[in-house]
C-alpha cells in the first residue's frame, strides 16, 4: 500500500529477528516470545498485513519502527520488536471495534430514515392520486428518454439561456451578493496558499468566485466577507478594512460600474484582537461577526439603495462557505429574511469517520471541534435555500449522512412541487453540483507539430523545464506528469510501480513527479517523507535513472509553465488518488491540451464526463494504470481527440460558465426580503402616548412564500420538468419574467392591503419604539430562573440599579407566553409599562409595551406582526404538531407509560409560532438533540428550546430565537447592538449559549439558576467550544446585588449616576 514499504523491512526484521517469531512457536517453549506463547497460533506478519495497515495512520507505528531499525543491540532489538507487536494488536483490536461501531451507526441511521419515509408517506398519501402514491413507496420513476445524456444536460445548458434573456430584458436589476469564508489569510493578490492547513484551496475558490460574480451583467456588487488579521507575522495586507477586486480580464468584464460597484473584501474585526487563530478557535466568536457583518450589510444596502434607487438594496443570497461560515450566514439569513446558499468544501460527518476508521483517539477528534461543526452543518441543511457542490459524488456520499438531508425524500417533495401539492411543512434544500470555475484568459495552448515541437517556438524555454529535463537521459520522450503532494493518499507510490513495472511505458515515455517544494526529507512530517522514501527505493529497484524527475522546487505561478511542457512532449497528465474529492488539476491539465488519465473515485467521473479528454482507471488496480498511460501515449489519433475535446469543452469549467449557472439557480430561490417604510423618530416626542402604530409605520412587507403555485415555484417546477428543450425553455423564460415583474410591482398592492387592515385594529394601542430607539443604553434582561420570586428579585434589583432617568430602556426576554409574563409583573408588583419591550416564548414573539387600556381585558402590549414575517422562514405549523405528537406517543410507547405521563401538549402555551409542551417527567424524555434528529429526518424545520428547569418544551421556527429577536431589532429599528447589556444567569435554557456572544455586553450572575445545568447534560458539543469565555463584553458580577451588579456594569464601561 502507498506509503508502507517501510512494512517490509519491518516483516524482514521479525521473521529473522528469532526462529521463535518465524514459525508458529509452542506452547511452553522457553525460547518463544511471551507475545506469542500468550497468543497461541499468532502471526505478527498476517496480522500487520491483513488487519492493520489497511484504512489506518500508521505514523506512531513507523517511528517506533525507525527507534528499532536503530537499535544496535540484538536483544534490546528483539524487546522493542516485540513490544511493537503488542501495540500492532491492540491497534487491530481497536479498528475491528471501530468498524463494528460504524456499522451499527450506519445500521441505525438506516432504520430511523426508513421509519421518518414511511410516517411521511403515510401523512402524504392522502393528497396523492393512486398512481402517485405508487411513487412514495420508492424511487421516484423518470419518464422514459431515450437520450438520458441530452437530458442530464439540458437543465444546465437551458438554466443558462434562461439567464442570459432574462438580463437581456431586465438590465435594470441590480443585484448584491454576500459571500462569507471566515478562516485563513484571504486577499486578491499573491495568495499565500499552502501557508497554513486554513489557507488553502478555499481562498482561491471564495476569491475567484467573487471576482467573477462582480464582473457578471446584472450584478452590482459582491461583498467577500472575511475576518479581518491585525498579528504582526502576517502582512499588514490582511488587517486592510476593505480590499476592491479588480477584474483579471478587464477586456470582457460586463460589470456595471457604480461608485459602491464591483466585487470586494470586507475584512471584520472579530475574535482575538491581533492574533491569528486556527479555525477550531473561531467558533465561539461566529455571534460576533455575525453583529458585525450585520450592520455592514444594512450600511451598504441603504447606501446602495441611494445610488441605486427604490429603496434600500438587499442581498438577494448570503452564501456561506464551509461550516463556521454556513452558521454565520444562518443566522444573518435569519435577521435580514433573505436567502441563504451554502457550500461546504469538506464536511464534517465525512471527516469523523475517517478520523474513526484510523483509530484516533476521542481527544485528538475533540481539538477539531468536530461536533460544533457538525451542528453547523445540520442548521445549513436547515436554512439553505440551496446546496453547492463539486461534485454528485459528495451530494450522494457525504451529504446524505446528514440527519437533515435524504436524497429520496428531497426527490419525493420535488414531486409534489411539480404537481403542486402541498409539502405538508416539510423542505429540503435543493442540492446542485456545479464544478468550481478556473481562470483561463492568461492561458494560450499552443499548436505542437508531429514531432511535439511548438509551431510557434517562443525563446527563452522557462527555467522550470530545464530544472526538469537535466533528470531525463531522453527529454524528448512524452512526459507522464503528476502534481500532487506526497501523501499516501494521492496514490504516487502505486504510479511509479506501474510505471518501474511496465516496460513498454517506460521505453515510451518519462514520469515527472511534481510533489511540492523541499528542502531536506528529513524535515518532513513522517508520512510524506515515507512516501518520498518508498519512491526513491522503488526508482532504485526499477533503475529509473533518467526516466524519473522529482525536481525539489517549484513557484505556484511555473505550474501552467509545466502543463504546458508535457502538452509540448505530447504527454499525459494523471491524478491517481484513491479518492479525489473533485480534480481541479484535472481542469487545469485540459485547459492546456493535455489528455488525462483519473481515478474513478470521485470528482474526477464528473469531470471527464464533460471534458471527454481521457480514461478513467481503478487507483488500485496497477496493472490499469499502466495500460491507461500506454494506450494514450501509444496512440496519437487518441491523444490528438483528447486534446482537441478537452480545449472544446473546457469552458464548461470556466468563471463566467460557472457564474451563469449560478446565478441561474440563485433566480429559483423564494424571493424575501425585508420590505417596510422607514420613518426618523429623531424629531418625534420621545414620551408622548399618543403616537398610535399605524402613525409609526406601515408595513410594507414583500414575500413570495405564500405563493406556492407561482414565481420561484413555478422556475422550480419548469426547470425539473421533463418536457421537450423548445417548451422547458419557453416556461422557464415566462416563469423568470414573473418573478421579475412581481419584485417590480408588488409593493404598491401590499401598501393599500395592510395600510387598510392596521388603520382600524391598531389606531388605539400606542407604542414604545420611538423611546427604544432613543435610549442611551438597552438592558435585555434574559435571567431563566426555576422560580418566579427569583426572577422578580432580578428583575428589581437591574431596574433599581438603572435608575429612573430615562436614558435606559428595558426589553424582558423569557420562555413565558405574554399573559404569563404579564401575571408576573404584576404579581411583583412591577408595570408593563417600566418595560420598552418584551420576548416571549422563546424568541418567537415580540411586544411593544403600550399605555394601560380602559378595557381590562386588553393587555398593554403589541405585537410586532414585522418579526412574525421574519421568522415564518420553513415553519411547519400544524403538520409539525402532528408530528411531535406522534413523537410524544413513541416515546411514551417506548418507556412503556401510560397517556401523559412524560410529555403533553400545552395548548394555553402555544402560539402561532410556538408549539408548547409540559414535561411532566424531565428525565424521562429523550436529549433535545435525539428531537432535532427525528423532525430533521423527516425533512421538519424548526428550533426546539427546552426551558422552565425543563418543565416545558418550545418548538419555534428554525431561525427564532431570543438572540435573533434582538438582531431583528437593529434590523427594523436600527438599535445599536453594542448599546444592549444582557443579563443571565449562570447557566438558563438550552439556547442559553446564543445569550453570550456578539457585540452586546453580557453581565452573568453568577450563583442565579445554576440548578438549570442538566438542561444541559446531553448537548453534542461541550459549552466552551462556543462561549467567548475571555471576551472582554462578557463580565461576571457576584451575586444579585445591586452593588455586585453595579460593579460589573462599570467593567463594561457604564457607569450609572448615583442616587441621591
Amino acid at each position: 500500500m502507498a506509503g508502507n514499504d517501510w512494512v517490509n523491512s519491518y516483516l524482514d526484521a521479525i521473521l529473522a529477528a528469532e526462529p521463535g517469531l518465524a514459525a508458529e512457536p509452542r506452547i511452553g517453549n522457553p525460547k518463544s516470545s511471551l507475545l506469542l506463547r500468550e497468543r497461541g497460533h499468532f502471526s505478527p506478519t498476517r496480522y500487520f498485513v491483513e488487519e492493520v495497515i489497511t484504512g489506518f495512520d500508521e505514523t506512531d507505528l513507523h517511528r517506533s519502527w525507525v527507534q528499532a531499525a536503530a537499535t544496535r543491540s540484538p536483544q534490546e532489538r528483539n524487546t522493542r520488536l516485540e513490544n511493537l507487536c503488542w501495540r500492532i494488536w491492540n491497534l487491530a483490536r481497536q479498528k475491528k471495534q471501530v468498524e463494528g461501531k460504524n456499522v451499527k451507526r450506519v445500521a441505525k441511521r438506516n432504520l430511523e430514515r426508513e421509519k421518518a419515509r414511511k410516517e411521511m408517506s403515510v401523512d402524504m398519501s392522502e393528497d396523492f392520486s393512486e398512481g402517485e402514491k405508487a411513487d412514495l413507496h420508492g424511487e421516484i420513476h423518470q419518464p422514459h428518454n431515450s437520450d438520458k445524456k441530452t437530458k442530464g444536460s439540458m437543465s444546465r445548458i437551458t438554466s443558462v439561456d434562461v439567464f442570459e434573456n432574462w438580463f437581456a430584458k431586465h438590465q435594470e436589476e441590480k443585484l448584491y451578493i454576500v459571500l462569507i469564508s471566515l478562516h485563513g489569510l484571504i486577499r486578491g493578490e499573491n495568495m499565500e496558499l499552502g501557508r497554513d492547513s486554513d489557507t488553502g484551496g478555499q481562498v482561491k475558490y471564495v476569491v475567484e468566485l467573487a471576482r467573477a460574480l462582480g464582473s457578471m451583467k446584472g450584478v452590482y456588487r459582491v461583498d467577500l466577507l472575511t475576518r479581518q488579521v491585525s498579528e504582526p507575522d502576517v502582512d499588514c495586507s490582511y488587517s486592510e478594512p476593505t480590499e476592491m477586486l479588480n477584474p483579471l480580464d478587464t477586456d470582457n468584464t460586463e460589470q456595471e460600474h457604480g461608485e459602491s460597484s464591483g466585487a470586494y473584501i470586507i475584512r471584520i474585526p472579530f475574535g482575538p484582537k491581533d492574533k491569528y487563530v486556527p479555525k477550531e478557535l473561531l467558533w465561539p466568536h461566529i455571534p460576533e461577526f455575525v453583529d458585525r457583518a450585520l450592520s455592514h450589510i444594512m450600511q451598504i444596502s441603504k447606501v446602495l439603495g441611494e445610488q441605486i434607487g427604490g429603496g434600500q438594496v438587499w442581498p438577494v443570497a448570503i452564501h456561506g462557505h464551509y461550516a463556521d461560515a454556513g452558521d454565520s450566514a444562518a443566522l444573518l439569513s435569519g435577521a435580514l429574511n433573505v436567502p441563504m446558499v451554502f457550500t461546504g468544501h469538506s464536511l464534517g460527518r465525512d471527516k469523523l469517520e475517517q478520523l474513526q476508521k484510523q483509530g484516533r483517539p476521542k481527544e485528538e477528534i475533540a481539538n477539531y471541534k468536530i461536533m460544533r461543526r457538525i451542528e453547523a452543518e445540520e442548521l445549513c441543511v436547515d436554512a439553505s435555500e440551496i446546496i453547492i457542490t463539486s461534485t454528485r459524488q459528495e451530494i450522494e456520499e457525504q451529504w446524505s449522512l446528514y440527519d437533515g438531508f435524504d436524497p429520496v425524500l428531497e426527490r419525493k417533495l420535488r414531486a409534489r412541487m411539480r404537481r403542486d401539492v402541498s409539502c405538508l411543512g416539510r423542505f429540503m434544500p435543493r442540492m446542485y453540483a456545479i464544478p468550481p470555475g478556473m481562470e483561463f484568459h492568461h492561458i494560450v495552448p499552443h499548436d505542437v507539430d508531429a514531432d511535439g515541437d511548438d509551431e510557434n517556438p517562443q525563446s527563452p524555454d522557462p527555467p522550470i523545464w530545464s530544472e526538469i529535463m537535466r533528470f531525463f537521459s531522453n527529454p524528448r520522450k512524452p512526459m507522464i506528469l503528476a502534481l500532487a503532494r506526497p501523501d499516501p493518499k494521492k496514490n504516487l507510490v502505486t504510479l511509479v510501480k506501474a510505471f518501474g513495472e511496465c516496460s513498454q511505458l517506460r521505453d515510451l515515455a518519462n514520469l515527472t513527479l511534481i510533489m511540492g517544494n523541499r528542502n531536506d526529507i528529513d524535515e518532513l512530517s513522517s508520512t510524506n517523507s515515507s512516501v518520498l522514501l518508498s519512491i526513491l527505493k522503488l526508482i532504485d529497484k526499477y533503475d529509473l535513472y533518467g526516466q524519473v524527475a522529482m525536481p525539489k522546487h517549484h513557484n505556484q505561478s511555473e505550474v501552467p509553465e509545466i502543463y504546458r511542457l508535457a502538452a509540448k512532449t505530447k504527454g499525459v497528465f494523471i491524478n491517481p488518488a484513491l479518492v479525489e474529492p473533485f480534480g481541479l488539476t484535472l481542469i487545469e491539465a485540459g485547459a492546456h491540451g493535455l489528455p488525462t488519465v483519473a481515478t474513478r473515485n470521485g470528482g474526477p467521473v464528473d469531470i471527464l464526463k464533460v471534458l471527454d479528454n481521457g480514461l478513467l482507471v481503478d487507483p488500485h488496480d496497477q496493472q490499469a494504470i499502466a495500460d491507461a498511460l500506454f494506450k494514450l501515449v501509444s496512440d496519437k489519433n487518441l491523444w490528438g481527440r483528447c486534446r482537441q475535446n478537452g480545449l472544446k469543452n473546457i469552458h464548461l469549467f470556466s468563471w463566467p460558465e460557472h457564474c451563469k449557472t449560478y446565478l441561474a439557480r440563485i433566480a429559483l430561490c423564494k424571493q424575501r426580503h425585508p420590505k417596510w417604510q422607514r420613518i426618523d423618530f429623531e424629531n418625534s416626542d420621545s414620551d408622548s402616548p399618543g403616537d398610535s402604530i399605524n402613525d409609526i409605520s406601515l408595513n410594507l412587507k414583500f414575500s413570495l412564500d405564500g405563493e406556492k403555485s407561482e414565481g420561484s415555484n413555478d422556475l422550480d417546477t419548469n426547470l425539473d420538468a421533463e418536457n421537450n428543450g423548445a417548451e422547458r425553455k419557453a416556461k422557464l423564460e415566462q416563469a423568470v419574467a414573473t418573478l421579475a415583474q412581481k419584485r417590480s410591482t408588488s409593493t404598491d398592492k401590499s401598501v393599500a392591503t395592510l395600510a387598510q387592515k392596521r388603520s382600524t385594529s391598531t389606531d388605539k394601542s400606542d407604542s414604545k419604539m420611538p423611546t427604544l430607539k432613543r435610549r442611551k443604553h438597552i438592558f435585555v434582561i434574559s435571567v431563566d430562573c426555576n422560580a418566579t420570586s427569583d426572577l422578580l428579585a432580578v428583575v428589581k434589583t437591574v431596574v433599581d440599579v438603572a435608575g429612573k432617568g430615562g436614558s435606559i430602556g428595558f426589553i424582558l426576554s423569557t420562555s413565558m407566553t405574554i399573559s404569563e409574563t404579564h401575571t408576573t409583573l404584576l404579581s411583583g408588583g412591577l408595570k408593563p409599562q417600566d418595560f420598552d419591550a418584551v420576548i416571549c416564548n422563546s424568541g418567537s414573539e415580540l411586544y411593544f409595551t403600550s399605555s394601560a387600556s380602559e378595557d381590562k381585558t386588553v393587555l398593554p402590549y403589541t405585537l410586532d406582526a414585522d418579526y412574525h414575517s421574519h421568522i415564518e422562514f420553513r415553519w411547519g405549523g400544524e403538520n409539525l404538531r402532528k408530528t411531535l405528537l406522534r413523537w410524544i406517543t413513541s416515546v411514551q410507547e417506548k418507556k412503556k407509560l401510560k397517556e401523559g405521563e412524560i410529555l403533553s401538549e400545552d395548548e394555553s402555551s402555544s402560539t402561532n409560532f410556538c408549539l408548547s409542551f409540559k414535561v411532566k417527567d424531565p428525565a424521562s424524555i429523550p436529549p433535545m438533540k435525539e428531537l432535532r434528529k427525528v423532525m430533521r429526518n423527516q425533512a421538519l424545520r424548526c428550533n426546539v428550546v427546552n426551558c422552565q428547569n425543563g418543565a416545558r418544551l418550545n418548538v419555534i421556527p428554525v431561525l427564532a430565537s431570543r438572540s435573533q429577536a434582538l438582531r431583528y431589532l437593529l434590523v427594523r429599528w436600527s438599535i445599536d447592538l453594542s448599546n444592549m447589556v444582557v443579563f443571565v444567569g449562570d447557566s438558563g435554557d438550552t439556547d442559553y449559549e446564543g445569550l453570550l456572544g456578539g457585540i452586546h455586553k453580557t453581565v452573568i450572575l453568577k450563583g442565579i439558576a445554576s440548578d438549570l445545568r442538566d438542561l444541559h447534560r446531553n448537548r453534542s458539543y461541550p459549552m466552551e467550544d462556543v462561549i467567548p469565555l475571555n471576551s472582554p463584553n462578557i463580565v461576571e458580577a457576584e451575586g444579585c446585588g445591586h452593588d455586585a451588579i453595579k460593579a460589573a456594569l462599570g467593567k463594561l464601561g457604564i457607569n450609572l449616576l448615583v442616587k441621591p
